[in-house]
């Protein structure tokens, strides 16, 4: 599922594989990952700032139904 606010922040959420993810920055750049612990990576992108954030076993550690916006679309997957 593709999740997107008012602003540029994005919410892409997988729930087979139970990852999600915050895009803070919509703009195309290159970035580096930092681990913070096994299951969240930051995406560190121009000026070290943060991109965006993955969160492994997210259900185990978010309340997705109080992040997660009403509105919604359904991204096809790729292949």
């Amino acid at each position: 599922m593709y999740f997107t606010g008012n602003g540029d922040m994005q919410i892409f959420y997988d729930s087979k594989s139970d990852l999600l993810y915050l895009r803070l920055d919509n703009r195309k750049q290159q970035v580096i990952n930092q681990r913070l612990s096994e299951d969240i990576v930051l995406d560190i992108g121009e000026d070290n700032k943060i991109v965006g954030i993955e969160i492994m076993d997210a259900s185990l550690k978010v309340n997705l139904e109080n992040l997660l916006p009403v509105k919604h679309e359904v991204v096809p997957k790729a292949g």
